[in-house]
């Protein structure tokens, strides 16, 4: 059989948002995923595919572990002779193109985000173009996840070959089903994802300290994975009843069921957020940031509202907003969010690119 090796930072991510095209890929193909075990494994496995742990550090800077990385490309690329290889997320996207490049192998890459080193400028910024132009130079395709990201590297001439977007990940529309919307004597926000500073984790706080106090009917919940910095103040304000916090949570529709509304109120350099993309599949409201990832997926006052990064006050509002319509119009907000998804986000419409680019490689077509 035919060798596909899929790269990423880490597995369950993998699993998370490319488990479809895996799938599919595993049936026809010899299948051999390249990232750090971070669960999911034996789920692959039961695929047919090959797992092979690699340690690859997605913030890491050291130069010598980064050179390490390129060659440990290298010598797995060398032995399995794949078809065509597949990377997500930035430093596959970068130091595997770039062996995929040195060794004349084709390759795909999905652009998921620039990342802060990209989105902050300066030195950094630099670097991280001109390891990008290196990592990209001869991909057989790049496919990107919003159109801003897509410019800014056009702009600057870092894609000189084939290029497309894409609807992000897309959402399974099968899993993701339209769930009832909640009709009872409190109204619940949900924030999911990891409590960093720029996922908007404070300005939720804040807006869960403001609203609380004018609506004590409102619940705000907190699903991902704690840091640290935000032990104490989340511990705090869960004693006096202003958030609930549940951890990570591994079935998240549980959490949509008894939702109204997702807040996600990120400034982090996101691809295109499946937060929302899951939240709208399940028929909820969302409201979020003007950024790119984020704003594709909010038509204003139809489906959810936009706010301002790193604006407490502007999200304040436009809860309150939320909070002032009828139980009839949010869950119609829902529903329209839900149309949106199915017309614009399909999973199925990334895996057919995929597919596509696949059997070029393969010489299928």
């Amino acid at each position: 059989m035919k060798t596909i090796v899929i790269i990423s930072n880490v597995s369950s991510g993998l699993f998370s948002f490319r488990r479809e095209l895996i799938e599919e890929l595993a049936r026809n193909y010899r299948v051999v995923i390249l990232a750090k075990d971070t669960g999911r494994v034996e789920e692959f496995k039961a695929f047919g595919c090959e797992f092979r742990n690699m340690a690859i550090e997605a913030h890491g800077t050291n130069p010598l572990k980064e050179l390490r990385l390129i060659a440990a490309f290298k010598k797995q690329l060398r032995e399995l002779k794949p078809v065509i290889v597949l990377t997500y997320t930035i430093k596959p996207n970068v130091y595997a193109g770039m062996a995929c490049a040195s060794l004349g192998i084709p390759y795909v890459a999905n652009i998921t985000g620039l990342g802060t080193a990209v989105e902050n400028g300066g030195a950094m910024q630099k670097l991280a173009l001109a390891l990008y132009r290196r990592g990209l130079r001869k991909a057989q395709k790049v496919f990107f996840q919003n159109s801003e990201n897509q410019r800014f590297l056009l702009e600057r001439g870092i894609i000189k070959g084939s290029y497309e977007l894409l609807p992000g990940s897309g959402v399974n529309l099968e899993r993701y089903q339209v769930l009832p919307y909640p009709r009872g004597e409190t109204v619940d926000f949900v924030f999911i994802g990891r409590l960093i500073r720029e996922k908007g984790i404070e300005q939720y706080l804040d807006a869960a300290r403001s609203i609380r106090e004018r609506h004590p009917e409102t619940r705000f919940h907190i699903c991902g994975t704690m840091r640290p910095a935000y032990e104490q103040v989340v511990s705090e304000l869960e004693e006096k009843g202003t958030v609930i916090y549940h951890g990570h949570v591994s079935n998240i529709a549980e959490i949509h069921a008894l939702s109204a509304c997702t807040v996600h109120p990120t400034f982090y350099p996101e691809g295109m957020s499946n937060v929302l993309l899951e939240s709208c599949a399940c028929g909820r409201p969302i409201i979020t940031t003007d950024r790119p990832g984020c704003r594709e997926i909010v038509d204003e006052g139809v489906n959810g509202f936009i706010v301002k990064q790193r604006d407490s006050e502007d999200l304040i509002e436009k809860l309150e907003k939320f909070l002032a319509l009828p139980w009839e119009e949010r869950r119609e907000m829902g529903l329209k969010g839900r149309e949106k998804v199915e017309r614009e986000f399909d999973r199925k419409i990334v895996m057919n690119k995929y597919l596509q680019e696949i059997k070029k490689a393969a010489h299928e077509l």
